[in-house]
Parts: structure tokens; sequence; C-alpha cells
């Protein structure tokens, strides 16, 4: 039975980039929200010698993530899960970022550990935006409710978004706590599927270099001034890191956030 890797957002940026390092030997199911961007990408990996596969998945919905996992499963062992989908604050209004990023982690994370077997991996995709919110924002007590009480969660959050006035503003609190959400989410699942010797971490990008990044580089931009380079980062290089944290031989590496973000954040300390 050959091993399967399921990395969401796949169609393009980082999540396509962590597809190329992949080892050849794998089964690649590229999903996102639009077939024919997936399509795309799939041949694009089948001409570099992968099998690759797309399927259609809005993770903000969890019957599409449990189709989406038992599609996977179809094909082979889950070994890798790479939970690159996302929104950004330009992209979205507060609840949408919340639905995507934040619930989106909680179905992904909770429907594949359900199919995994010892020795698998799963790493969910944050920000370096999720340092930049004082710690005292992240309440455990609102969090804890994703995974009981969706509605109590959304409540919460958007209620303390709803006080900024600016709609960015409004949309770049929410995007900063459902990515705080995910480092804090993933840590938990780390613990609480190690038992089942299922590996999960997370990695926060920087400002990336895509789409989106040059969606967001207006705001996000100035954490490029605190950057090492002083510039973004490219999808090749945050894929590479997704690729190789996600892989299974590396099997010590889990309940950590990986801030692969060129220094910007340490910069703060250190550029004046």
């Amino acid at each position: 039975m050959k091993n399967v890797c399921v990395i969401t957002g796949g169609g393009s940026g980082m999540g396509l980039a962590a597809a190329r390092h992949l080892p050849k030997d794998k089964i690649i199911v590229l999903t996102g929200r639009t077939l024919s961007k997936l399509e795309q990408a799939v041949a694009g990996l089948e001409a570099l010698g992968y099998e690759a596969h797309a399927k259609t998945c809005d993770t903000s919905r969890r019957e599409q993530v449990a189709e989406l996992a038992d599609y996977a499963q179809s094909l082979g062992e889950i070994k890798n899960v790479i939970h690159a989908a996302g929104l950004s604050p330009a992209m979205a209004k507060p609840e949408q970022l919340l639905r995507v990023n934040a619930l989106g982690t909680v179905y992904v994370n909770e429907e594949f550990s359900r199919r995994m077997k010892p020795g698998s991996v799963i790493v969910d995709v944050s920000s370096n935006s999720a340092y930049l919110l004082p710690d005292l924002l992240a309440r455990k007590s609102w969090f804890e409710l994703a995974e009981k009480d969706e509605a109590a969660f959304l409540k919460k959050i958007l209620g303390l978004c709803g006080l900024l006035k600016d709609n960015y503003k409004s949309s770049g609190l929410a995007y900063g706590l459902s990515k705080k959400f995910v480092i804090w989410y993933a840590a938990k699942c780390a613990f609480a599927y190690g038992e089942q010797g299922i590996r999960v971490c997370s990695l926060s990008p920087g400002l990336i270099d895509t789409d989106m990044g040059k969606l967001e580089s207006g705001e996000g931009g100035a954490l490029l001034k605190t950057c090492a380079e002083r510039r973004m980062g490219t999808p090749d290089e945050l894929g590479y890191a997704l690729a190789t944290v996600a892989d299974e031989r590396n099997g010590y590496l889990a309940g950590v956030d990986i801030l692969c973000d060129g220094g910007s954040i340490v910069g703060k300390k250190f550029v004046k």
C-alpha cells in the first residue's frame, strides 16, 4: 500500500511548492476550492513524475473535509497532511476568516487523525501575524469552545473584532486570532494524538511572494523592514520548509510552532 500526502490549499503557492519537494514514491492529493486550478497543478506534478490527484474541498465545511479524508484513504495510507488552506484579511470578513482558518483546522485535524496510523504527521500552517497580537487576547477559554460550541467560539471572537470600526483592522484582528488559534490547537493536538503515534506541529510563514502575500503587502510590508534580508519569502522556500517538517522521518518535532519568516519577528528586537 502506497503512502498518501494530502495538501490543502495545494493548487498554488507554498502548498503546491511543498508537493514538489516530496518524495516521488508518495501519492499526492491536492485540494482546494477551484477544480481547474487543482487540475493544472496536478498536470504539472505528473510531468515531474509524481502520482497526483485533485479533489475539491471547502475546509470550512466538515462534511467536505470528511469526504476528502475518505478519498485520500481510498488511495493508500495517509502518511502526511499539510494544511495550508487559509484566507488573509484582504480576502474575507472576520467570520469567514475564523471559519476557514480556525474551524477548518479543527475539521482537518479531527477528520484525518481518525484515519491515520502511527508514524503519520499533520502540519498546520499559521502565520507570523499570530506573534504580533498580545498573548492576553488568545484566551484559552474562548479557543476551547471551537471543539464543543462553534457558535459560542465565533460569538466571543467576533464580538472582540467588532469593537474595531475599520473593516480591514477588524479582519486583521480576526486573522491574527485565527492564526494564534492554529498554533494553540496544533500544540493541543500534538498531545492529544501523541499516544496514537501521530505527530502534529505548526509552521508560521512571514510575508510570502504569492498572490495572497501581495494582497497583504501594504499592511504586512512593514514587517519586511525587520526581516534579516529585507525581502519576502518565496513559495519554494516555504514549500521546502513545509515538506521537511511534514516528513515522517523528522519524528521528534512535535507540539511546537516553526517560525519561518526570515527573522522578521525576532528582528523587531534588533532592527531600529
